[in-house]
């Protein structure tokens, strides 16, 4: 049987300890049901006998501390909550077990931005990382040594695994069920939980802000113009030199602030707006695509799929009102 580890971290986000621990319990039965043996020896694991959660409202009592654990198969570090540097330096004790447990042959698995927690082994350094797309800009900044792929829904390298944001943690536990059981058993925990296999993607679901939380005041009004003047024609050269800047100081100070080429912004503010439109359902895409400043259909949908995976018209129909 594989011992499955559930970290219990200080500000753990509780239904990610829980729905793992339901996940794996529930397939040791399906395995018993069709007469085999069960796969998973399921243990919620922490640092003290009582951690408290949720300000407090619920206290969780591990049923193994860490210092008790001799060997680990599988760890899942759940989504935290709350102030992630604070998070961080709370299970610092907690960190440094993964490491270890992991070079003594442990897999890791992260949930949602358990992956800050992962990240701060030093495991993820080189390797690709999934975790929610709003805190991508974040984990860039903290872990520039890690490839944050924040388009995934699961990802996975030397077995160390990670998903995207909120629900996106139910395609990872599939996936991990698959991978240690059978293809039979994950068909089945997807019918059962009522989950979509095939999720591949947080695209559709992720909202572009902006990334402003540097301090190149040139830039941020960049941004703040391009964002007004979405729908215009504006060219790198007009930007340079309305902001005063030559053209490769602006590309190059705005990749360094905002993690995008300046034509990556532009595309994706556009594409930002064409989405409230497509949802609100009171236009044609045709009529979005001009609105937002597209005049060739088919290069509106190479750049629109580009940034949502998906079609302007099947977006329309999967979150139009």
């Amino acid at each position: 049987m594989k011992n499955v580890h559930i970290l219990v971290p200080e500000t753990a986000v509780p239904a990610a300890i829980v729905d793992p621990q339901y996940m794996f319990t529930a397939i040791n039965g399906f395995l018993t049901a069709a007469g085999q043996a069960p796969c998973f020896r399921v243990h919620l694991v922490g640092a003290e006998p009582e951690i408290k959660l949720s300000n407090g409202l619920l206290l969780i009592r591990p049923d193994q501390l860490m210092r008790e654990v001799e060997k680990s198969d599988l760890i899942i570090i759940p989504a935290i909550s709350g102030d992630i540097n604070q998070a961080i330096v709370k299970n610092k004790e907690m960190i440094q077990w993964i490491t270890g447990q992991y070079q003594r042959g442990a897999e890791v698995a992260s949930l949602c931005i358990g992956a800050f927690i992962l990240a701060s082994t030093g495991l993820l350094k080189g390797k690709t990382c999934s975790t929610h797309w709003m805190h991508a800009p974040t984990f860039r900044s903290m872990f520039p040594d890690v490839n944050l792929v924040d388009d995934r829904v699961i990802s996975e390298q030397n077995g160390l695994y990670s998903s995207g944001g909120a629900n996106a943690y139910w395609s990872l536990l599939l996936y991990l069920v698959e991978k240690y059981t059978s293809r039979e058993m994950a068909v089945l925990a997807s019918k059962y939980f009522l989950l979509d296999m095939e999720k591949s993607s947080q695209l559709p679901f992720s909202i572009f802000k902006g990334q402003k939380t540097h301090q190149d005041e040139v830039i941020l009004a960049a941004q703040e113009y391009l964002e007004k003047y979405y729908d215009q024609k504006i060219t790198v050269e007009f930007l340079a030199e309305r902001f005063g800047l030559g053209r490769r100081t602006l590309e190059r100070r705005f990749k360094q602030a905002t993690s995008n080429t300046i034509l990556e912004y532009m595309q994706r503010i556009k594409i930002e707006a064409a989405k409230k439109q497509l949802e609100s359902g009171r236009k044609t895409v045709s009529e979005i695509m001009y609105d937002v400043g597209y005049n060739d259909p088919k290069a509106f949908r190479e750049v629109f799929k580009k940034y949502t995976d998906m079609s302007p018209l099947d977006y329309k129909v999967k979150f139009a009102g």
